[in-house]
């Protein structure tokens, strides 16, 4: 029978996780219940440093039963660092891991067909959105437009999946390989190979609290997906470069040309125009490449990606 861990990953959740942990401890007992997992199997839920009352439930929660667990980090270190905590202390100690948030807005009913997927086979079974209609368009504009950027900067990332998803064990230990501080676990995962399989499913609407992402952690997000997946924003400063050589080559030809036959050459308004569409290329140039190099002295110190300060159960 195979033992499971649904990973939970907390950040300020105490108006949430009481009926988080109601939900995930009715739908882990039908399927024990059900044959589908063993007995052994529990929630782990991941505190990620939270200023509120979250530990303090996950502890309750953990003296109620021992169907939950709980790991508290040292301090906080972002959604993406407490979800692997969470996934690389699980590894060890079950045959499978499904992570999701705790804002249950994934349809908890969606473990059933990846559990089925995975007995059927696969390693790794990702949470795909059916769609986006309860999104604002903006959201929807932004988010569906982010996953088409990624794709065509060469990311092999799953449309429309967020972190809902099951892994085996092995698969697991292939991630535990990935060493990068700059973690993006949407665009890794699909680089560890392993049979795959998709369950669509309903997103619903937040249960309670308010959103632990706004916007300027989304761009940030963003930014760690791009840069940590692909190199062609620098190829594409290389190619701007070159084409911004031969235009100022045919425009110095130009002037040339006119000043020979009597013409007046460009004006001020279009030379000022062409430094500062120079000045403003190099910028955002020395910008992107500055992401880079920052990123990569960030990996060159190997700090650990988070610490953990005690764990209940498990």
């Amino acid at each position: 029978m195979n033992k499971l861990y649904i990973v939970v990953p907390c950040y300020n959740e105490e108006e949430v996780l009481p009926e988080t942990a109601s939900r995930l401890r009715k739908k882990v007992q039908a399927l024990i219940a059900g044959g589908k997992i063993s007995d052994k199997s529990g929630i782990v839920f991941v505190n990620d440093g939270s200023s509120d009352k979250t530990w303090d439930i996950i502890t309750r929660l953990h003296g109620e039963s021992e169907l939950f667990s709980g790991i508290n980090l040292s301090r906080n270190r972002g959604h993406q660092n407490a979800l692997l905590a969470g996934l690389m202390t699980a590894r060890d100690r079950c045959d499978v891991c499904i992570s999701m948030d705790a804002d249950l807005q994934d349809d908890i009913d969606a473990v059933d067909g990846m559990l089925d997927e995975y007995l059927g086979g696969c390693d790794i079974v990702y949470g795909v959105r059916a769609k986006r209609e309860r999104d604002s368009f903006f959201k929807r504009f932004t988010a569906e437009g982010y996953y088409k950027l990624l794709k065509r900067l060469g990311c092999d990332v799953v449309f429309n999946h967020a972190d809902y998803r099951l892994m085996s064990a092995r698969a697991l230990d292939a991630l535990s390989e990935y060493g990068e501080q700059n973690l993006f676990l949407r665009g890794v995962v699909p680089m560890l190979g392993f049979r795959t399989a998709t369950v669509t499913y309903e997103r619903g609407e937040r249960f309670a609290g308010e959103s632990k992402y706004p916007l300027r952690k989304m761009l940030s997000f963003a930014a760690d997906g791009v840069a940590s997946l692909s190199l062609r924003p620098l190829r594409l400063i290389t190619f701007a470069g070159i084409v911004l050589l031969f235009l100022t080559a045919a425009l110095l030809i130009f002037s040339i040309v006119s000043l020979f036959m009597g013409y007046n050459i460009l004006n001020w308004k279009i030379i000022l125009i062409s430094v500062w569409g120079v000045g403003g290329l190099l910028l955002t140039a020395l910008g992107v490449v500055g992401e880079y190099v920052g990123r990569a002295y960030m990996e060159a110190k190997h700090r650990p990606r988070y610490n953990i300060g005690e764990i209940i159960g498990l």
